[in-house]
């Protein structure tokens, strides 16, 4: 006798091939949907057609720029977690390579070059979240005990691998002390595999992106945004989504943190309307809007943190259902002020984007510069 586990219908077609990984899904999300090996989530939705549709809103030949300088929003005061990007010069032929003469290495030679590394934050500034940066404890199995996993099934440890929570040596800044192995690629000490931002970046991410303007309905104040608040500024600016596309979200307060110059005063950080994650009405049309990903100019796209005692469940209910449930990538910390304010002189919501994240396999974030073009 065959017992029947599989919770949601959906995943039967590919329970088979499925089977090595989760027998149970969680209600409503997309595991399996894109086939039981999937990496791209609702980026597989985002094909020529969408690209073709994004082009077609290029009327003006304008760019933006969507990137807030990479050491924005400065200091640690938003999240003292992530640090801004330290840049050092190299070294050549045992001297600094930094207005350094290239005769030290090839005698001769009489150019000047130089050189830099850089230590970087993935997540400090302008982003993007992979499926790796939110995972959840849940029973895949069906067996009745909840184990740490991530979208579509990719298990923490056996797919998604790093220290233990107590191997503080092999983690944290402090940790670079020791890069024996970097020349052999071997220092790193974590890699979020199937649920890294390198598929991202290989998949590219480019199409039509429709511009929320939260910001001119509710100002720069701190506003808590759900589906009743979302719906009406939907209307009021005849904003049309579609699956597929990008929603951006502008809020104010990335504009905000370029007017700080660095030092991010209390009053800004709090400062700016925020998706309100535990809204289910919210998180519905979030699933059944058909995004491909949602990016914001605040600091989590929702309320974090989120202001209230949390009785198991999680602290960021929308990074659960994007990252973890739907396959929706994150965008965070984008400077949108200007594109918002050109859109809106012209009675546009739409423009084509072209955001990929860096290439850097098993990271589960990183840097990007978002262009967008009118």
């Amino acid at each position: 006798m065959v017992s029947l586990f599989v919770l949601d219908p959906r995943a039967v077609p590919w329970m088979t091939a499925s089977v090595h990984r989760w027998r149970r899904r969680p209600a409503g999300s997309t595991w399996g949907d894109f086939g039981p090996d999937d990496v791209l989530g609702r980026l597989n939705t985002m094909g020529a057609g969408q690209v073709l549709r994004g082009v077609a809103e290029v009327r003006d030949g304008v760019v933006f720029s969507l990137s807030l300088p990479l050491d924005h929003p400065g200091g640690t005061s938003l999240n003292p977690n992530r640090l801004p990007p330290l840049v050092r010069p190299t070294l050549r032929a045992g001297a600094v390579n930094f207005h350094c003469a290239m005769s030290r290495a090839l005698p001769g030679a009489d150019d000047l070059v130089s050189d830099d590394l850089v230590v970087l934050h993935t997540q400090y500034s302008t982003q993007w979240d992979a499926f790796g940066h939110a995972g959840a404890f849940f029973d895949a199995d069906g067996d009745g005990v909840a184990e740490p996993v991530y979208y579509n099934g990719w298990r923490a440890g056996a797919d998604v691998r790093g220290p233990g929570p107590e191997d503080v040596t092999r983690a944290g800044i402090a940790s670079l002390a020791d890069v024996s192995g970097a020349e052999a690629g071997e220092a790193s000490t974590s890699h979020a595999g199937p649920v890294g931002i390198e598929h991202m970046a290989a998949h590219g991410v480019q199409g039509r992106a429709v511009l929320v303007d939260l910001a001119a309905h509710f100002g720069t104040a701190r506003t808590i945004v759900g589906r009743a608040e979302l719906d009406t500024v939907l209307a009021a600016d005849s904003v049309v989504v579609e699956p597929g596309d990008v929603v951006v979200l502008h809020t104010g307060f990335a504009d905000a943190l370029l007017d700080c110059g660095g030092t991010p005063t209390p009053e800004v950080l709090g400062s700016g309307a925020v998706l309100d994650g535990g809204d289910r009405d919210l998180r519905d049309w979030v699933r059944d809007s058909g995004v491909a990903a949602l990016a914001a100019d605040n600091y989590a796209v929702e309320a974090f943190p989120p202001g209230r005692a949390l009785r198991d469940e999680p602290a960021l209910p929308l990074h659960r259902l994007c990252l973890f449930e739907l396959g929706i990538h994150l965008g965070e910390l984008w400077h949108v002020g200007p594109l918002a304010a050109h859109l809106r002189s012209q009675g546009r919501s739409r423009f084509l984007l072209t955001a990929p994240p860096l290439r850097l396999p098993g990271a589960t974030g990183s840097p990007v510069t978002p262009i967008a073009t009118v």
